[in-house]
């Protein structure tokens, strides 16, 4: 088995605070893994850490290989700026940068897979109009559409089916699917149980420390949901770096 990420006793947080304490593990190239947890428990966190937007406070990631321009990575749609005044094609064919660099021109044949790629999630014919006028479903597809056109190996979603339809949810889990289907390695952030039991072989349950990690059935286990639960109860947000082996 080859390994994407590897996790060595990895603690992420903020400002020497912890958000995820002490996570050793690993995501196998090709799985397909939902992250599941309270809020505040650290999943975000994870993501931005596998990524390198977050550096760890103690241990370590390795990414056995993986170049930056090999991950994609979508954040929480809150966290985006829809403000901008650029159009769904061009949002869209920001995911060529990975290909031909930001400062050279788009040929014919990108302008060709972006909307081949818009057409893959439903969005037809909506190149030109301006990311701001789109419910919040119809940007997430547009997302995913500029995902198609990174074409990475490893894709990490954060909450990709939160706050849009169950038409664009089961039409994006579709994608998803796809992907899994052809190799890539997929890490999502998701709160639907019965979303992940369904779809999802594998589980990382956190509450801020790691509960259970594995195939989905056995992480998912009641036993470990009251473990969560309990956890969640008595976090502390002042919490200083903690370091095993320390007094």
């Amino acid at each position: 088995m080859t390994v994407a990420f590897a996790l060595h006793d990895l603690t992420l947080g903020y400002d020497r605070h912890p958000a995820v304490h002490h996570l050793t593990g690993s995501f196998a190239t090709g799985s397909l893994t939902a992250v599941v947890g309270p809020n505040g428990s650290g999943k975000s966190t994870l993501l931005k850490g596998l990524v390198g937007r977050l550096a760890p406070l103690d241990g370590r990631v390795e990414r056995n290989g993986l170049r930056q321009s090999d991950i994609a990575y979508l954040p929480q749609q809150a966290g985006i700026d829809r403000s901008f005044p650029i159009s769904v094609m061009d949002t869209v064919l920001l995911g060529c940068w990975r290909t031909i660099g930001l400062f050279r021109r788009v040929r014919r044949v990108q302008r060709r897979q972006a909307e081949e790629a818009l057409m893959a999630v439903g969005l037809d014919g909506f190149g030109q109009r301006p990311i701001a006028t789109l419910s919040a479903g119809q940007f997430q597809r547009v997302l995913f559409a500029r995902m198609l056109l990174q074409d990475c190996p490893v894709i990490l979603l954060d909450e990709p089916f939160t706050a849009i339809d169950a038409k664009t949810s089961a039409d994006l889990l579709r994608v998803v699917m796809g992907w899994h289907g052809e190799g890539r390695t997929i890490v999502s952030v998701l709160h639907d149980l019965d979303q992940v039991r369904e779809n999802f072989p594998d589980t990382l349950l956190i509450a801020r420390e790691p509960v259970a990690w594995g195939a989905t059935a056995e992480a998912l286990r009641p036993a470990h949901l009251l473990k969560v639960r309990q956890m969640s109860e008595q976090w502390d947000d002042r919490a200083e770096v903690c370091r095993r082996g320390v007094a």
